[in-house]
């Protein structure tokens, strides 16, 4: 079973400003390494959080997924985002994984953000979605999820796991980054899985400051990358066989 290179986008993001996010990833990804497996983005990756859901929606078909499945195509690797899709009258902020083919698959985030008053707009998914990928299972979820362990939980049935990885995008701001930080290794550490995690940096118009803290995490908690402060690619290759000593050697999982 082949290994897995991830590549983490923390980027700035402009403010509800489509077109200009988009010009200006096309700038930064022309330095993408091309054996590249998958890509991430942060949360609502061409808007930034923001609750104008009637003027920033798009449907499935619309500019968001259109540029990303041309990425994939063009850079050969999924691409995995975020963005707010309007189906039948409802808001959805919705975590897209886009192989090169043009398949896709799709995740809306479950737990809205109260604080920020996502829940007033935005309808919660239902259900997980588990993306097979390249031999690896990926769990995907979006910011807010990650303080809701029951949703990450992984469970294990005759050698055979759930889920490999666990993706997370998010806008999470600096002043809670040592909560991202504890969270994500907790998940990694109680689900027995790599996690990989991309979140913004920069500043947004509610003048919330993001530091990115996006990570790549072992199943013990290992932090692997790790990137702060900054606009960059951070890449790092997954090892199954590392994934498979660490459940071996440590079967905590089947005693649920």
């Amino acid at each position: 079973m082949s290994d897995l290179k991830i590549a983490l986008f923390q980027t700035v993001q402009f403010w509800e400003d489509k077109m200009e996010n988009l010009k200006h990833f096309e700038v930064q990804l022309k330095g993408l390494a091309t054996d590249t497996d998958i890509l991430i983005f942060p949360e609502m990756f061409h808007t930034g959080f923001t609750m104008s859901v009637k003027e920033m929606a798009e449907p499935m078909d619309g500019l968001g997924v259109q540029w990303l499945t041309k990425m994939a195509a063009k850079y050969d690797c999924a691409i995995v985002a975020s963005l707010i899709i309007v189906e039948e009258g409802n808001y959805y902020n919705r975590m897209v994984f886009i192989e090169p083919s043009g398949a896709v698959n799709f995740y809306d985030k479950r737990k809205l953000f109260t604080l920020a008053k996502e829940d007033n707009y935005f309808s919660p998914g239902k259900q997980n979605t588990i993306v097979s990928y390249k031999g690896w299972k990926l769990l995907l979820q979006v910011c807010y999820d990650l303080r809701f362990p029951e949703l990450a939980r992984n469970k294990v049935q005759h050698e055979n796991f759930d889920y490999d990885v666990l993706l997370y995008v998010a806008n999470w701001p600096k002043k809670r980054a040592s909560h991202w930080q504890a969270l994500l290794r907790a998940r990694a550490i109680e689900n027995q899985c790599y996690v990989a995690a991309v979140n913004r940096v920069g500043k947004d118009a509610n003048e919330l400051d993001y530091s990115g803290n996006s990570s790549i995490i072992d199943a013990l908690g290992n932090i692997l990358a790790e990137t702060i402060d900054k606009e960059t690619i951070t890449y790092h290759v997954l090892q199954k066989s590392e994934l498979h000593q660490v459940r071996e050697k440590l079967p905590f999982l089947k005693d649920q």
